[in-house]
């Protein structure tokens, strides 16, 4: 399933992995973990934040996504799932076939 992890990184922490040099290690070995799709950064609620986009088969891939961020930036993560627009076409027909 198309999954949007969102990955909030706290400024002490994002600031500290700066200026040791991980965070471009950390952030680009998660996402070659992940094979994400699509990543996108901003800020968000004053924090550093990334939008990443990636296929999870199964729920347990959970830890395996999310732990480099919580262990190695100290991140806020949530996940939710999305679609694209022809799946949301796709969703949308389904729907009004059961109505």
């Amino acid at each position: 399933m198309r999954t949007l992890m969102k990955v909030k990184i706290p400024t002490a922490a994002g600031n500290e992995a700066i200026k040791n040099g991980s965070l471009p290690e950390i952030v680009g070995k998660a996402l070659a973990s992940l094979n994400a799709e699509a990543a996108y950064f901003t800020s968000e609620d004053g924090m550093r934040t990334g939008l990443i986009f990636f296929d999870m088969t199964d729920s347990s891939d959970i830890p395996s996504a999310a732990e480099p961020f919580f262990m190695g930036l100290d991140a806020q993560i949530s996940f939710e799932p999305v679609m694209n627009a022809d799946e949301m076409a796709a969703g949308v027909g389904k729907a009004m076939e059961a109505a």
